[in-house]
């Protein structure tokens, strides 16, 4: 199964509640934290919604 490795880039500090929530859901908490997750549509869709503040490596 693909594994994906999120960074988190950009604040979240006047974003929409939705793309808090969706950070959250995720685990990023802090600039710069890391998290890795395998790939799947749920997740797939949680990267796509808020692309603009992460950056997505495939590991």
């Amino acid at each position: 199964m693909a594994r994906v490795r999120i960074t988190q880039v950009k604040s979240v500090i006047d974003r929409s509640k939705r793309q808090k929530d969706t950070m959250k859901a995720l685990g990023l908490r802090k600039m710069n934290q890391s998290v890795e997750h395998n790939v799947n549509d749920q997740i797939q869709g949680m990267i796509n919604k808020i692309n603009h503040l992460v950056k997505v490596e495939n590991i």
